[in-house]
């Protein structure tokens, strides 16, 4: 399926943010729909997840996207959003799924129901394990940062949310992509994609030579430019906003899961955030460690970066630089976080 261009407005904006216009547009949304939403002194952090499951894709889609394969069951994109207490900024911190963690004894595996002891994993292995409040105590535990509120989003609601965008979202590479496992085959330049091409594009990581790096890297552009093209059409429509949230959101009940009409409040806090206000990072990451019996090949992050990422975000200050962090033993992971604006497809 072809989608017609567009010009846009260069304005990258977060979900929540995106979602301004509902409040602006239907002033009554607010007073309508309540919200426990916190303001943290030191900033809101929302932990987003999304889930390797394919529940729900028909067996079409399955051949014609390539997600025959086994499903981890597991978070295959995590990222922890934060909100300055002031709402004048926002950055977004990737955490690999391979990272390296340790899971605390006496926990319950939600699949068997048996204790566990404590022992080595990967970071994407704790919602297998525990499910999203487990995840979320996991996190938290890395990085020092408390998570006020959760988002989840499998495979169907994903491709569900980017259907609902019209004209589709654009994609682009200043180099050819051709990912043999995920299907995706892309030339240089732009393309408005749907919602199955655009998840065989978020999960592909074989195209670039870039490894999960470069999934991470796409998937953060993927987020800005799926926002820029909400801007049009959706933004003024009341209605169709707010099917679109509530696809995003879904109806599943989690701990800390955040609401539709937190959503909305968050979006009202955000909604004169200028485009230079937002970055995207990776955790700094050291190299990769020894093979570990049970658990693979894992990432280990730098401690003295990650920790200094993270002490930014727990004074709510600016993510430092690049040149305040260690380069990384593997190139591709060297930490260079980047402004919101400069993701946008042309």
């Amino acid at each position: 399926m072809k989608f017609p261009r567009s010009r846009r407005p260069r304005r990258p904006l977060l979900v929540a943010a995106a979602l301004a216009a509902l409040a602006a547009l239907a002033p009554g949304a607010l007073a309508a729909a309540p919200t426990d939403l916190p303001a943290p002194e030191r900033g809101l952090n929302l932990l987003v997840v999304g889930i390797d499951s394919r529940k729900g894709v028909t067996a079409e889609e399955k051949e014609r996207f390539r997600l025959g394969g086994k499903e981890c069951d597991c978070t295959d994109v995590m990222m922890l959003v934060h909100v300055s207490a002031e709402n004048d900024r926002v950055d977004v911190v990737s955490l690999p799924r391979d990272s390296l963690t340790s899971f605390p004894d006496q926990h319950r595996d939600r699949r068997t129901g048996k204790l566990h002891a404590a022992h080595q994993a990967k970071i994407n292995g704790a919602w297998a394990e525990g499910g999203p409040a487990f995840a979320t105590e996991i996190v938290e535990s890395m990085t020092g940062l408390p998570v006020h509120r959760y988002l989840e989003i499998d495979f169907r609601r994903f491709m569900d949310t980017v259907d609902r965008v019209d004209g589709g979202v654009p994609i682009c590479t200043e180099k050819p992509l051709k990912d043999p496992s995920t299907g995706i085959d892309l030339q240089p330049g732009t393309k408005p994609v749907g919602g199955g091409e655009a998840l065989q594009y978020v999960r592909s990581r074989k195209a670039d030579g870039q490894m999960d790096f470069g999934r991470i890297q796409k998937q953060q552009k993927f987020v800005v430019n799926t926002l820029e093209r909400l801007r049009e059409g959706i933004l003024d429509d009341p209605d169709r906003l707010r099917d679109f949230a509530e696809t995003l959101r879904g109806t599943g009940a989690t701990a800390r899961g955040i609401t539709a009409a937190e959503l909305v409040r968050l979006a009202w806090r955000l909604r004169d955030l200028p485009p230079d206000r937002t970055e995207f990072a990776t955790v700094p990451v050291r190299g990769f460690n020894p093979e570990i019996a049970g658990v693979g090949s894992t990432l280990g992050w730098d401690e003295a970066g990650a920790a200094e990422v993270f002490r930014r975000l727990r004074e709510d200050r600016p993510l430092p630089a690049a040149d305040e962090v260690a380069p990384s033993q593997i190139s591709v992971a060297t930490y260079r976080p980047a402004p919101g604006a400069s993701l946008i497809c042309p």
